[in-house]
């Protein structure tokens, strides 16, 4: 990729307050929010299209229930104006939303991918936006993972979960990039 397309668009996934929990785990990528806004301030600075997609979990004890405040947007990344927010209950936001239909209706064809968590959220949606046609980068900066427990019983750390995350995306589903290279084919 040289240079981003006029109508690439940036897919902030599931960029919840309640994904701070400690309920979760140690996280990766401090710098995950800030990376996520300057991402963000570029796009809405060339008109770029935005899609804030939101978590409304069904699960009992899940931080990012519609009636809990988990379940905010954080405010790093906060929606403003008509930029649009989908909705969803499962983890890719392209099952049970309108995302592919709005997409397809705008002529997009490039997305690039940030947001909580890489290996689930975060990678379901990479790799349904690749079978489905869509051209995805994911931003390896600005994502993250929570540390995991294996069905052994081991733990695996917040960036080695990250990291295989990204790798298992490679050259199948996704570009990965970070910010910098990202921000640099503007």
């Amino acid at each position: 990729m040289k240079k981003l397309a006029e109508n690439t668009a940036l897919l902030i996934i599931d960029a919840q307050v309640g994904l701070d929990d400690p309920r979760l785990g140690a996280r990766n990528n401090p710098c995950v929010e800030r990376n996520m806004a300057r991402l963000l301030a570029q796009w809405r600075a060339r008109s770029r299209p935005i899609f804030h997609i939101q978590h409304m979990s069904t699960e009992p004890n899940s931080p990012l229930r519609p009636e809990l405040l988990g379940n905010a947007i954080k405010s790093e990344v906060a929606p403003i104006g008509d930029e649009p927010v989908i909705q969803k209950r499962v983890n890719s936001a392209f099952i049970g939303t309108d995302l592919r239909e709005r997409l397809r209706a705008a002529d997009i064809t490039s997305l690039v991918i940030v947001g909580l968590t890489t290996d689930h959220c975060v990678s379901s949606t990479a790799r349904m936006a690749a079978d489905l046609g869509f051209r995805a980068t994911v931003v390896a900066d600005a994502t993250a993972a929570h540390e995991r427990r294996s069905y052994d019983g081991a733990l695996h750390a917040a960036e080695t979960v990250h990291e295989l995350a990204l790798a298992n995306l490679h050259q199948e589903f996704a570009a990965i990039l970070t910010a910098d290279q990202v921000l640099s084919l503007d």
